[in-house]
């Protein structure tokens, strides 16, 4: 099932590929594919369940770094800072994965329907075998892809049915979080997604902890066990995340890009910037084009 599933999201990445991404009519359902290993990605990573088919890949949270391959799925059930870089890949053997952005709509319709049943936000990001359900519902919605007349019919209730098993598997518990109307989850990315609507803008603790209706103290707690990070830490990851992204994809300058995403100076910019990304900007732009050189 595992070598179908990789035949046809090869087959169609092949022909729909651009920068190692190949969207799909379905909506929520992106397929990466890599030639060759790549360099380190910084992101804010949102609530996601990627199905690696060929290749191995490694994400770090924190302290935390999870190693991944053929035959196992990535799970991050909150918006979190995450550094990623495709390990294995070649030519004759791409990094292949599907992506599959988990639908909030979708997850709180089923948790109501499947009833009573344990769930816990925990650590964030998680790694684990497929469940070979969740294969064969991907595989199915794959297959719609090249019958786009079939798509408007089937792909609700295959979308629908996917969600099932991933909330029927060995992550589900913490998948499910995501349905529980005012979990700690759910009340934790509302602070986030405050936090990420203007990473410029300063926001104190106790406006966050408001936003989430918890106490500062209990608010800190939850928020530290759910992201990995204090807000603080994470407004900064954020900022700065933004940062090289206006750096790298734009070009803007150093100094407009630090008053931009909140800095009040560029000295302070810079060093922060170093010590999140390993060297200053100024320095990963540089080592950035000659990257962009080598692999043109």
């Amino acid at each position: 099932m595992t070598d179908t599933l990789l035949a046809a999201a090869s087959r169609y990445a092949e022909s729909h590929c651009l920068d190692g991404v190949a969207p799909t009519p379905v909506r929520g359902l992106t397929i990466l594919h890599e030639t060759m290993p790549t360099a380190l990605n910084y992101a804010i990573s949102t609530p996601l369940v990627a199905i690696v088919l060929q290749g191995s890949k490694r994400v770090a949270m924190g302290t935390a770094a999870f190693d991944f391959g053929a035959g196992e799925s990535l799970l991050i059930t909150m918006d979190v800072p995450t550094v990623s870089q495709i390990t294995r890949a070649s030519a004759g053997a791409p990094y292949v994965s599907l992506v599959v952005d988990l639908d909030h709509a979708v997850i709180q319709g089923l948790v109501a329907e499947m009833g009573a049943a344990p769930f816990a936000a925990g650590q964030p990001v998680r790694v684990g075998a497929t469940d070979s359900e969740v294969t064969d519902a991907a595989l199915r919605l794959m297959r719609l892809l090249d019958r786009p007349a079939s798509l408007g019919i089937l792909q609700p209730q295959l979308w629908r049915e996917l969600h099932f098993w991933l909330l029927s598997g060995r992550h589900g518990g913490a998948i499910r979080a995501l349905g529980i109307t005012d979990s700690h989850a759910q009340r934790i990315a509302r602070a986030v997604a405050m936090i990420r609507s203007d990473p410029a803008k300063t926001l104190r603790v106790e406006r966050l902890a408001d936003v989430a209706g918890m106490s500062v103290s209990a608010f800190h707690e939850h928020f530290r066990t759910i992201t990995s990070l204090t807000p603080l830490q994470f407004q900064k990851h954020v900022r700065l995340i933004e940062a090289r992204r206006m750096l790298l994809a734009e070009g803007a300058m150093i100094g407009n890009v630090a008053y931009a995403v909140g800095y009040e100076s560029v000295s302070q910019f810079t060093r922060e910037y170093g010590r999140l990304f390993g060297m200053p900007p100024a320095r990963d732009v540089k080592a950035a084009k000659v990257r962009l050189r080598s692999a043109a």
